[in-house]
């Protein structure tokens, strides 16, 4: 694999071994299950800017209970959401951030925190992956991805697909279901305030460091008039 800037070269660089790995057949059912979810786009009632960000109980890699709003920073946070360390696409953007991005929020004093509706197992092997220095927890029931209007599930014929490479979201998940956020970046501000929403319904695509520092950097300048 090349070294990108990008998490989309990244992507490009790593489909073509993947869809010859898994072959035509189920690379058609993952084909399909993108275009339909290009083609649904956005659910109604998604978080958007101004919205506040919900309270929320979230759990780390250890199993232990932490109230959302006590590991935000005391200034603005990014907030990841990914489908979980099953997921090749969430492991290539969480590790790209890591490299890309966690350096350039811990020199603003912005805190980066992923979240996933895993298990603690499952987020320990996200972390793991991605050799991970940023906090990455664990929503269980999507219980606040679901606040915030950005739940969805695997179709029918992608989780069969699952099941013939031999996993099953389900199973990876804290609450036994498929249910899964639409990956997603927000920018909250010092008073929870949501400055910037990115949800990808396309898990393929993935919001840009670029993109979310231009986000962080504007909530700055804001701030400072």
């Amino acid at each position: 694999m090349t070294t990108s800037n990008s998490i989309a070269a990244e992507v490009s660089d790593f489909v073509p071994g993947f869809t010859q790995a898994i072959g035509p057949a189920l690379t058609a059912v993952f084909d399909e299950e993108q275009r339909d979810l290009r083609a649904a786009g956005i659910p109604d009632g998604a978080v958007s800017v101004g919205d506040a960000l919900p309270s929320a109980t979230v759990i780390d890699s250890q199993g232990r209970s932490h109230d959302l709003e006590s590991l935000l920073g005391e200034g603005p946070t990014v907030v990841v959401f990914y489908r979980g360390a099953w997921c090749p696409f969430c492991n290539i953007t969480l590790a790209h951030y890591q490299r890309t991005l966690a350096p350039e929020l811990d020199a603003r004093g912005v805190a980066l925190i992923a979240i996933s509706p895993q298990t603690p197992d499952g987020t320990a092997s996200a972390v793991a992956k991605g050799e991970l220095g940023y906090t990455v927890v664990s929503d269980p029931g999507n219980a606040l991805a679901g606040a915030l209007g950005i739940v969805t599930a695997p179709s029918s014929a992608a989780q069969e697909a699952h099941t013939q490479l031999g996993f099953a979201v389900k199973d990876s998940n804290a609450d036994e279901t498929p249910a899964i956020p639409f990956p997603s970046v927000i920018v909250v501000d010092s008073a929870r305030r949501i400055t910037f929403a990115d949800i990808k319904v396309d898990y393929t695509q993935r919001t840009e460091t670029a993109e979310i520092l231009t986000a962080v950097d504007a909530l700055a300048t804001r701030r400072s008039r």
